[in-house]
This record gives structure tokens, sequence and C-alpha cells, in this order.
């Protein structure tokens, strides 16, 4: 009997689902060319408030981005995000097997927000941790309402692609970036991974390929667009095209006396974003007592340079503006790198 071998020729579109635009890549059949990338707005939020209309404003979006591109099949991935997903790092004894799913499954029922049966429930391994004069096993429990769940796939039906895999954020984000990191010393260090967005700010922290911490922060792009338009006196429209197009200028040709006002605006929620950050490293530095942390890699739609610099100091970790696409040829500028990296991820998800 002969076996035939398929060469995959693209891989599956990954679909990045914000608050704000969704976002859509896709590779070639070996992951060295970005084949095409589209990030499209959503309508304001005000008019997606009804769950039915804003799935079909989704729906829409994404059918509209694909018009006219290079996208090839209709193979997706889509994502649970901070809006859907549930996460919370979490203590068991140390058993494995089924044993260690049932004690997860257990102590997910009194933490879960939703009913159990109503609950998709995953978790992930991270290490041995000592709690008093006990070692438990650190946990990470990720879990979804299914009702939503539904709603992403059928909003993937109506937008005109099949859902070959739904993902969580948090291991789309890290699947991103681990690509870049193979080496063998790369896999003995410790990184945080901070997508900072329009609605909130994803946190990973990992050694290698192993998440070891997750947590979402509620700070993003939507709060310093209020306390620049509180500070400056502007309607929040207004000051979030003034802050964006001043943040994609160069340095160079920026106006002094705009970006003086603006940072001053956004000080405090960038000083709140730093300490949710301390927070973060320290719960780390605290559990999981060995290496420290290697590197802050900062990405999202919110990432600059700027803010990598300012965020160092304060973490007292090297900080770097990561490039999701470094290791990819491209065609086209994709404007702020950032904020490809979830979708990269998705992108990258294997569904053979």
């Amino acid at each position: 009997m002969v076996t035939w071998s398929v060469k995959r020729r693209y891989s599956p579109i990954g679909v990045d689902i914000g608050s704000r635009s969704v976002k859509l890549l896709q590779f070639n059949g070996d992951c060295s060319q970005v084949c095409e990338a589209v990030r499209w707005d959503l309508p304001p939020a005000d008019s997606r408030k009804d769950p039915q209309e804003h799935d079909r404003l989704v729906s829409e979006a994404i059918r509209r981005a694909r018009e006219g591109r290079k996208f090839r099949g209709r193979q997706a991935v889509f994502c649970l995000n901070a809006r859907s997903l549930f996460v919370q790092n979490i203590r068991v004894p140390q058993v494995g097997g089924d044993e260690l799913e049932r004690t997860v499954l257990s102590e997910a029922a009194g933490r879960v927000p939703f009913a159990g049966e109503e609950a998709e429930i995953r978790y992930l391994e991270t290490d041995n941790v000592r709690q008093g004069e006990t070692v438990r096993r650190e946990v990470i429990l990720l879990a979804c309402h299914r009702p939503v769940l539904q709603r992403i796939l059928d909003t993937a039906e109506n937008a005109g692609l099949l859902p070959a895999a739904v993902d969580v954020e948090p291991a789309a984000l890290l699947r991103c970036y681990t690509r870049q990191f193979r080496r063998d010393n790369d896999q003995e260090q410790r990184l945080m991974f901070v997508n900072l967005g329009a609605s909130n700010t994803t946190v990973v922290i990992a050694r290698g390929a192993n998440t070891m911490f997750v947590k979402y922060i509620d700070i993003g792009g939507r709060h310093l667009d209020e306390a620049v338009s509180n500070h400056l006196k502007m309607k929040p429209a207004d000051a979030a095209a003034l802050r964006r197009h001043n943040g994609d200028r160069r340095v160079d040709q920026r106006d002094p006396e705009i970006t003086r006002s603006i940072s001053e605006s956004a000080r405090p929620v960038l000083g709140r974003l730093a300490k949710e950050l301390s927070m973060c490293v320290r719960y780390y530095s605290v559990t999981f007592r060995g290496r420290p942390l290697s590197r802050v890699v900062l990405g999202g739609g919110e990432a600059t340079q700027s803010l990598a610099e300012w965020l160092a100091p304060r973490l007292d970790v090297p900080c770097e503006l990561g490039d999701p696409l470094r290791s990819y040829t491209t065609s086209a500028p994709l404007g702020r790198i950032g904020q490809w990296d979830v979708a990269a991820g998705l992108a990258l998800r294997d569904v053979n």
C-alpha cells in the first residue's frame, strides 16, 4: 500500500477578536512567511451592547476583512480571551493522572463563576511549590462558560469560516514568542510576556514553553484614552485619535507639547500598571524560588519602545519591545507590530 504525504500549503487563519477590532493572520505551509494579515476596526462599543448584535457585527467584520485578500481556505483558530476566560492559579496535593484531574475539577467547582455542568474546564500544571511545611502542586485553572463557547462557534460559521480549534489567549501568546526562543539556553530562562491591549493586559510567565503564571489586569488602551480625555477636556474619541496618531509618529516628528500632555495624563494609569506587574513579578519570585526573571517582553497594540524603557527600572527587570513577526517574511507594513502576537500564535496552532 502506498502512503501519500500531503504537504500543507497554508496555516489556519488566526482570528483575534478584540474589543475594538478583529485581526486575521495566516502563514504559508511551513510557517516561514506571512501570507496575509489584516486588522478591521469594529463599530463603537455602544452599538454592540446586545450580545446578538455584537456577534453579528463581529461576523460581518470578519467577512469584510477577508474580502479581496489573499487568505486561503476556511480553516480558522479562534480565541478565548479575558472577556470569556476564567483564570486562576490554585494549589492541589501532589497527585497525578486521573486523580489530579478529579482534584482540579473538585477545586474548580467552588471557584468557577458558573454552574459546573455549564463549564468547560482545562488546567495547566506548573511546578511543585512549598506551602508551609508541605509541598503542593501549582496548577493554572482555565474555564469558560459553554454558551460563550457556542457563541464563538456560531460567529465563525456566520463569518464563513470553519473553526478548527478554539484556543486560549495565554497559550497563543506564549506559542507566538517561544517560536523565537528555541535555543537550549532560552528553554531555561524565565520570561514574562505582557500583552497590553485595548481593554486589558495579559500577563504570562513561562519557563521555555511551560506556563507558570497567568493573570489578566484590567488596564488597557481605553483607560489611557479616558485619562487623556479627562485631563485635556476632550471627547474620548478625540483623545484616542490624538494618542494613537502621536504614538505612531517617529519620535523626532512628534509635537513635544502634545507628547508632554499625553504623558502627564497617562502617568497615573501607567503607574497602576507598573504596580500590578510588580505584584506579578513578586508572586513568581516568592512562589517559584530559584532563577529570577530574565526579561519582560512587551507586546499588544498598546506596546511601544518608550513604554518598555519606562517599565524596565520600575520592574527591575530588563524589558524589551516584542516583535512577534521577526522570524517571518512579510510583504507589507503591518502597523504596530506588537498587535499581531495573539493572531500569530493562533495561526501557529497545530490543527492536524
